[in-house]
């Protein structure tokens, strides 16, 4: 009996042992070391080192358990010198694509910093660039906002563009992505008329009282005959874009971004086979989880299957859009828009209820997750009754992890099925930042405004949540979203705080961008904690957001990202 007993107790100690560390091998190829090690593990530990073999983490704890049982002649030590490591940051929603045509190749009019631009300055700046377009081109800008704009809400129309150019035509997207602004040159080209019928999926083309066109578009399906005359990059200028994109994002401490919507700016299958080669030829420095666009999925492509690719790519999702931008005027509101006065203009539905969730369901019978951009909180509703039927039946509806992108103007109600339906909202949090203001004093007034980005009540109902940039839309920073979810300031002078009761802890605000993020993606198990058989996926940080000030967090410099075990240059 004592000799089982003494059995038994070795195999405890054993089973402690590689609880904390991998199977026995020579020893570790890196440890880090001398500054705090966050692991955003079940328990948020906070430990003093962290070994990594073969690209993955083989140890985290103590510096002297693990350079005991790690070290060697040949590992490489990193002494932090006070830094803090922590996770990479994971990124699960941006147009990865859609950002190196806007900020790469297009004319970048994204203002994220105080003064407001003006009508003037914003025509000042498309002059400036008519200078670079070649015979037959077109001038394509992005970024213009007018909840950003001085006066508020000062929008551009075709004859303010025509100031700019009568013979070269002009094409901008809105900073939301959701409306459209084109001068008359561009009309003609495009061949939209008065008499042209909106399309199908929530596009409007725009017109004045006496029924003329006034050049402004909203929603993506408006933006298409325009964007089928604009002539295609050089597929070496797009790549290229593509790979400063991705560098940009890796230079944020991100290592695992989400590409939101292959098939959105040019056909489908070219997308899908541009990321192949990418990957193929060491062209991502990122990992990135691909979602297909609904809308430009051909009848019957069967091209990609759910989950396929590797770690590097992997296309596991389909979005749809079912709304438009909240700043914007055209997301769906359950009750009018605050702003102008007496307005009764609550937004539209892109689709039909039940066309909707037709569409749905083709690719969750596929076994793809499904993510829904929907803004207000209409267009909410609409996709949590479309998402509870999908799931109706199904004794674990988390095991879909069905999201909802942005989740902006909401109600209690909606938070609680959300949870229940295990739905993951994904909150574009620089809405707080930087339209907090507009949203509170204009657009949808104190009530509505407080709860948008509603953190702490998922938390309270035990919900997950994750944030994201929604890049070109704001910009990729999520130390910033740490800030914003936590702190929930607004920009604009005098600076308030927006819906105190829905700020967070800054350790939610970093799960949020970590191991919530990673779960959201389908990849909670590899990545998003620094836990032993993970990827090791890193960011050394200049300071430790834990204990910095919560407005100073996105200050903190980004000083290396490590993928797989390697150090990443941009």
């Amino acid at each position: 009996m004592k000799l089982i007993r003494n059995l038994t107790f070795l195999t405890c100690l054993l089973g402690i042992f590689q609880s904390a560390t991998v199977a026995a091998s020579p020893g570790a190829d890196i440890i880090f070391y001398g500054g705090p090690v966050l692991t955003v593990n079940s328990k948020n530990e906070e430990v003093q080192a962290l070994a990594v073999q073969g690209g993955k983490i083989v140890a985290v704890g103590t510096k002297a358990a693990v350079s005991k049982r790690w070290q060697t002649d040949t590992t490489q030590l990193i002494d932090l010198k006070g830094q803090t490591l922590m996770p990479g940051f994971v990124e699960p929603h941006i147009h990865i694509i859609g950002t190196a045509l806007s900020e790469g190749l297009g004319l970048n009019l994204s203002n994220f910093t105080l003064p407001y631009d003006t009508l003037d300055t914003i025509e000042a700046k498309l002059r400036a660039r008519l200078s670079s377009i070649p015979a037959g081109g077109w001038l394509f800008a992005f970024g213009v906002d007018p909840s950003r704009t001085s006066p508020f809400m000062a929008e551009l129309t075709a004859n303010d563009l025509d100031k700019v150019s009568t013979t070269v035509p002009i094409f901008i997207i809105n900073q939301s992505g959701h409306i459209g602004y084109v001068n008359h040159k561009a009309l003609e080209l495009a061949g939209v008329t008065e008499s042209t019928a909106n399309p199908s999926g929530g596009g409007v083309y725009v017109k004045d009282a006496q029924g003329k066109l006034t050049g402004k578009l909203i929603e993506p399906p408006s933006f298409t005959p325009f964007m089928a005359k604009m002539p295609a990059p050089p597929a070496a200028d797009l790549i290229k874009a593509i790979k400063k994109t991705t560098q940009y994002i890796a230079s944020a401490g991100v290592t695992t971004s989400a590409e939101i919507t292959v098939g959105f700016d040019s056909p489908l299958e070219e997308q899908v086979k541009l990321y192949k080669d990418l990957a193929a030829n060491e062209g991502l420095p990122i990992r990135v989880r691909a979602y297909l666009y609904g809308p430009a999925i051909p009848a019957g492509y069967d091209g990609i299957k759910p989950n396929e690719g590797d770690d590097r790519l992997r296309f596991i999702g389909v979005k749809f859009i079912s709304d438009g931008s909240t700043q914007g005027l055209t997301a769906a509101l359950n009750q009018p828009y605050d702003y102008p006065s007496n307005t009764s203009n609550r937004g539209t539905l892109d689709y039909g209820t039940e066309d909707l969730y037709q569409q749905m369901k083709i690719y969750f019978d596929q076994g793809w997750q499904i993510a829904v951009h929907a803004n207000g909180d209409s267009a909410i509703d609409q996709t949590l009754n479309n998402y509870e039927e999908l799931l109706a039946g199904n004794a674990h509806p988390e095991e879909r992890r069905l999201r909802i992108e942005h989740f902006t103007i909401n109600t209690p109600e909606q938070v609680k099925k959300a949870v229940k339906l295990g739905v993951i909202p994904g909150f574009t949090i620089g809405h707080v930042d930087y339209w907090g203001g507009a949203f509170h004093n204009h657009i949808v007034g104190p009530e509505r405004a407080n709860r948008i980005d509603p953190s702490a009540a998922f938390k309270k109902e035990g919900g997950r949540f994750a944030y994201h940039s929604d890049s070109p839309v704001s910009n990729v920073s999520p130390l910033n979203y740490i800030s914003e979810g936590a702190g929930r300031l607004w920009q604009k002078p005098p600076r308030e705080v927006l819906g105190p009761d829905q700020r967070v802890t800054v350790d939610d605000a970093i799960r949020a961008v970590t191991i919530n993020a990673a779960y959201e993606m389908f990849s909670d198990d590899k990545i998003g904690s620094l836990e032993v058989g993970k990827q090791a996926d890193l960011v050394i940080l200049g300071a430790n957001p834990r204990t910095t000030p919560v407005d100073q967090i996105r200050n903190i410099k980004v000083q290396e990202t490590w993928i797989d075990g390697k150090k990443q240059s941009w």
